[in-house]
Formats: C-alpha cells, sequence, structure tokens
C-alpha cells in the first residue's frame, strides 16, 4: 500500500493553474507526526508536481499509514506512478508518436 493517495479533478475554468492540497487524518499519529508527513508531501509536490502536474488541475495528496516510515525516494516513484494513472492521456500524449496498425498497413502498401 503506498503511503498517500493522489486525487485529481480538472477545474475546467479556463485558468491553467495547477493547485495542490494536502491532508493527513488523525489516524496516522499526533501533530508531529502529521506535520512531518505533510512536510514530506510538501517536498515531494515541490518536485514532481511542475513536471508531471496537470495544468488547471487540482491535487489533493492525502497522507497514509506507513507514509511517514516509507524512504523519500519510494515515495517519489509512487507519486510518478500516481500521476500516470490518473493522467494516462497526458502521458500519451507526450510519448512519441507511435504508427498505428492501420498506418503500418498503408506503408506497407505502398512498397513496390
Amino acid at each position: 500500500m503506498p503511503g498517500f493517495v493522489l486525487l485529481m479533478r480538472p477545474r475546467d475554468d479556463g485558468d491553467a493553474t495547477m493547485r495542490i492540497g494536502f491532508t493527513v487524518t488523525k489516524k496516522i499519529g499526533n501533530a508531529v507526526v502529521r506535520n512531518r508527513m505533510k512536510r514530506r508531501l510538501r517536498a515531494l509536490a515541490r518536485e514532481v508536481l511542475p513536471e508531471r502536474g496537470v495544468a488547471g488541475a487540482d491535487h489533493v495528496l492525502i497522507g497514509r499509514n506507513g507514509g511517514i516510515e516509507r524512504d523519500y525516494a519510494l515515495l517519489r516513484t509512487e507519486l510518478g506512478k500516481a500521476f500516470r494513472k490518473v493522467t494516462p492521456q497526458a502521458a500519451a500524449n507526450t510519448s512519441a508518436h507511435t504508427t498505428t496498425p492501420a498506418e503500418a498497413g498503408d506503408q506497407v502498401g505502398k512498397q513496390p
């Protein structure tokens, strides 16, 4: 189980600003532990959000139990996976153009 949950919702208001929110419940621990978890989530967001975030969307990171003990590099990897899950169309648009089977058939048919 990952150390957090990522929620993303496009605002569709014409503003390209990316917004981020953080939540850690009392179930995680006392105020010291919750604040430490929020600091880790903020650091992750500063590092990953500019390159992976969706413009014009609200992003929310919800801290989970065990996230505070997790290695920071592992949390960064999990956040990258989470962004790929919530934005599959954005990942497809940024990848190189791949030839579809129909295009491949057209190319084969044109060869002498």
